[in-house]
């Protein structure tokens, strides 16, 4: 099957806002049993990450008390008194050491208490990547131990917040589907049909993660198309026109000027200069 000719729209990070930045310092995977009873009366120097995989302890905080079950995981900030000890005589964790817990903060996770996550079997395999490395030390290892800790955080974030608010991942087939065939003309209801969703979901669900109608997103994203190929190619506005599925250059110039302000041609002798 052939395809037209089109050019893909830039996908870029709004700069909302500095992200915080998350240092790994250390990791120890720990074997427990009853004699394990450390005590940290000033705290940790830097933030710390419990991640229980197997048994079961107990961390004492200023706060109160909190367990650390298998399929758990507990982050302290620095300097708050604690100590923690393995229950029945089996406790088996890792846990992260970390500068700045500021990373934690932004994605919302609770600092001190329980998180119960489904991820676990992931979460091992990404504490045993980062000993790996640290053992072998390949190229890039020092960046990779800080990104293998953040890939640990976001896959609690993603757990934990996944289904809140107006993110629907039963959408993104959709979108990945519009993206992807920003040149042909795509019909609503085979999408709609795709998702699963009724029409009325579908659209209800759509413009409360978009803040658009299906066929206005689509619209904005061929018109965002039109734009880079304005800038950055030879080609007609014809050309434009049938590679992005418009009826015609005139209709394209059309809807193209009555979303943009000016025509396609004032558009690019603008981006030229």
């Amino acid at each position: 099957m052939n395809h037209k000719p089109y050019m893909d729209i830039p996908y870029a990070l709004e700069d909302r806002e500095e992200l915080p930045e998350c240092r790994f310092r250390s990791i120890w995977k720990v074997q427990a049993n009853d004699a394990y009873q450390p005590r940290h009366p000033r705290g940790f120097p830097d933030s710390g990450m419990f991640v229980t995989f197997a048994g079961q302890g107990r961390i004492e905080l200023p706060s109160g008390a909190v367990e650390l079950a298998a399929g758990t995981v507990v982050i302290v900030e620095p300097d708050i008194p604690c100590s923690y000890r393995c229950e029945n005589d089996d406790w088996r964790f890792y846990f992260i050491d970390f500068r700045d817990s500021g990373m934690a903060r932004h994605l919302e996770l609770p600092l001190g208490e329980t998180m119960i996550t489904g991820k676990m079997p992931e979460i091992v395999r990404l504490c045993e990547s980062l000993i790996d490395g640290l053992i072998v030390q390949p190229a890039g290892f020092r960046y990779s131990a800080h990104l293998r800790l953040q890939e640990i955080m976001l896959l609690l974030a993603q757990e934990r917040y996944g289904g809140h608010g107006t993110r629907y991942p039963e959408l993104d087939e959709a979108l990945h589907l519009m993206h992807r065939n920003i040149g042909m003309t795509l019909r609503i209801d085979e999408i709609v049909l795709g998702s699963g969703l009724s029409r009325t979901a579908f659209f209800q669900r759509f413009r409360e993660m978009t803040g658009k109608s299906p066929h206005r997103y689509m619209l904005e994203l061929k018109l965002a198309s039109a734009k880079v190929s304005l800038e950055t190619t030879s080609m007609s506005v014809k050309e434009i026109a049938n590679a992005l599925g418009f009826y015609d250059e005139f209709h394209f110039s059309r809807t193209f000027k009555r979303h943009s302000g000016v025509s396609p041609l004032i558009y690019r002798r603008k981006s030229l200069h």
